[in-house]
């Protein structure tokens, strides 16, 4: 996809400090999820998307908007990675005022996006900062 930040834990601060607009959060769930867009055509390519995911979201879903999508995605989250945010990233949460579902979605896909790169050995724990 077109200038997604790498995965970093510099990224995935920005995204819970909501410092990266919504948009690009979400084409980072989609592209690796597998979602790929087909300029050409103008639809959306899901051979590397999981049977799932492409039955029940052709096109890939707008995180921030939709609660079900955000519920299959933390489903997706495997156990052992569920506590990320806070085990290897050091994230406290957010406040009270600040418990609103824009931010809590961005907080799953964060954790997703954790759960994603300490996966496919991408994370080290030494990059826990901020």
């Amino acid at each position: 996809m077109e200038n997604l930040p790498a995965l970093s834990a510099e990224t995935l601060w920005d995204i819970l400090h909501d410092q990266l607009d919504d948009g690009t959060v979400n084409r980072l769930v989609w592209h690796h999820l597998g979602y790929r867009y087909e300029a050409a055509s103008q639809t959306w390519n899901t051979a590397a998307v999981e049977t799932a995911w492409a039955e029940k979201f052709p096109a890939p879903p707008n995180f921030i908007e939709s609660r079900s999508a955000t519920v299959q995605l933390t489903r997706s989250i495997p156990k052992a990675n569920k506590q990320l945010l806070k085990t290897e990233l050091g994230f406290k949460g957010y406040s009270v005022d600040q418990l609103v579902p824009r931010l809590t979605r961005r907080a799953t896909m964060t954790n997703w996006l954790l759960s994603v790169m300490v996966q496919q050995g991408l994370w080290a724990s030494s990059e826990r900062s901020q």
